[in-house]
């Protein structure tokens, strides 16, 4: 059974996520401020972590920060969920390396639908094992990615979206399909999503970002080679 950790201050809004994700199948654990959050996550190492921001003791994102910084939490996936619904928060968030982003009040159908996106993408493994790619080379087991040889950090997200278009070299990906196929969700709404992480895996990728093009009115595509 899947464990997940849900991070919130609000009582009923722990209750009724957690009443949705135990209905499902999962089995849930609590937090109510940032400090046990952090140490129960570390300690239970969840196999995903729903974090509000608005936290006492330590806000979500100094919460997720220390996550990331300690080996035993760095590849959890993380949803924020959070009462700020303006752009700009959802944009901090996503560019702090969150799997997804969520703005209260929301849907628990939808949120369900996102838990299972991202643990059904964290948990398939690929037929083979290795692939590569002009300077990117792909260990699928270990979900690592290599640039130049030498380890790259990225989330379980941001590897997921380089390796699909590494595979698929010089061959336009569509807005929707990379929603669908990464998030598990294909509407306008979240374009944002995919922009927001493209742009933090270009960064990421520092001079060999230039292999990522974006194709004006498609999506977005990984080079044929270098040119």
């Amino acid at each position: 059974m899947q464990r997940i950790l849900i991070v919130d201050d609000e009582q009923d809004i722990a209750d009724l996520v957690g009443f949705n994700l135990q209905r499902a199948g999962y089995e849930v654990l609590k937090a109510h401020d940032g400090i046990s959050g952090t140490e129960m996550a570390m300690r239970e190492r969840p196999d995903l972590i729903i974090l509000d921001l608005m936290l006492p003791g330590r806000d979500g994102y100094g919460v997720f920060r220390e996550l990331r910084r300690d080996s035993r939490t760095v590849d959890i996936p993380v949803i924020m969920l959070t009462a700020r619904a303006q752009t700009e928060d959802r944009i901090q968030g996503l560019q702090a390396g969150a799997d997804d982003y969520l703005s209260k009040p929301f849907s628990p159908k939808e949120l369900l639908l996102r838990v299972q996106a991202i643990l059904k993408r964290v948990d398939s493994p690929p037929a083979s094992t290795d692939m590569s790619h002009g300077p990117f080379r792909f260990d699928k087991n270990a979900v690592k990615c290599y640039i130049d040889n030498e380890p790259a950090e990225l989330t379980s997200t941001e590897f997921k979206l380089l390796l699909f278009l590494c595979e698929r070299p010089g061959r336009p990906q569509d807005r929707n399909d990379l929603l669908r196929t990464i998030w598990g969700y294909s509407d306008a709404a979240h374009s944002r999503t995919l922009d927001t992480h493209m742009k933090r895996l270009r960064q990421k990728l520092g001079p060999h970002g230039s292999w990522i093009e974006t194709i004006r009115g498609v999506g977005y595509q990984v080079a044929k080679s270098a040119e």
